[in-house]
C-alpha cells in the first residue's frame, strides 16, 4: 500500500473536468494521466495508437456483431471458432495495471479510466466528479471543436453514453452519483478555478502541507 496521494477525476463531457486536472497538475507539481495511458496501454499491447483509442473508455466492442469478421481491429477469431479476448479487455487490463503501477509511484491525477474504482483499495484517493449545466457545456465544446449548437449537445449526449456505459459495465456503480464517488463538483456554480481550490486545499490538508 502506498502513502502517496492520488486524485481520480470523473467527468461529463464539456464540464472541464479535463482542464480542471492540468491546472491542479501544475499547482501541485505532480504528473496528470489521461490521454498518455491510452499511449502506454497500446505500447505494451503492441497496437497502434488508433486501434486503442477506438475502445478507451468504450464498450462497443463488446457487443459487436460477429459480421464484422476480418476487420482486425475488434473479434478476432482462431481456427474459425474461438474468439480471442476483446481488445477493449485488454486495453483495460493493461490501463489497469498501469494505473496501480502509477499510483505506487508517485502522487497524481487521473482522468477517467475508472481510476477511482481500480485505486479502491487505497487509502490515500480523493475521488471527484466533475459536471456542469447543459449550456455551459454546449458552449465550451462549441468553442474546443468549432460546432454548432446542435452539433454540440449530440456530441455530448454520444460522448457521455459512452463513458456513462463504460464506467458502470466496468464497476457496477451508477456513473456521477454520490455513492460512486467521494464528492461532486458543480464547475458551472464553482468555476474552474474554484473546483481547482478546493481540490488543492483537500490534497494539501492530506499531505499535511
Amino acid at each position: 500500500m502506498t502513502d502517496n496521494i492520488i486524485i481520480t477525476i470523473g467527468r461529463q463531457f464539456g464540464s472541464g473536468g479535463h482542464e480542471i486536472g492540468n491546472r491542479l497538475s501544475k499547482r501541485l507539481d505532480i504528473p496528470l494521466y489521461d490521454h498518455n495511458l491510452i499511449k502506454m496501454a497500446a505500447k505494451e499491447l503492441n497496437i497502434t495508437l488508433e486501434m486503442a483509442e477506438r475502445v478507451d473508455e468504450s464498450i462497443l466492442e463488446r457487443y459487436m456483431s460477429s459480421a464484422i469478421l476480418g476487420s482486425g481491429d475488434y473479434v478476432m477469431f482462431m481456427n474459425g471458432h474461438e474468439v480471442e479476448e476483446p481488445l477493449s479487455d485488454k486495453v483495460f487490463e493493461i490501463q489497469t495495471k498501469l494505473i496501480q503501477k502509477l499510483a505506487e509511484r508517485s502522487s497524481c491525477i487521473i482522468v477517467g479510466r475508472c481510476a477511482d474504482y481500480i485505486l479502491g483499495d487505497y487509502s490515500n484517493c480523493i475521488n471527484a466528479f466533475i459536471y456542469a449545466y447543459k449550456d455551459d457545456r454546449i458552449r465550451r465544446v462549441m468553442k474546443l471543436y468549432n460546432m454548432n449548437e446542435k452539433q454540440a449537445w449530440e456530441k455530448i449526449r454520444r460522448v457521455d453514453k459512452t463513458r456513462k456505459a463504460y464506467y458502470e459495465e466496468h464497476t457496477e456503480r451508477d456513473w456521477g452519483s454520490i455513492e460512486a464517488h467521494q464528492m461532486l463538483f458543480n464547475a458551472s456554480l464553482l468555476g474552474l478555478d474554484g473546483v481547482v481550490d478546493a481540490l488543492e486545499g483537500i490534497y494539501r490538508k492530506w499531505s499535511g502541507q
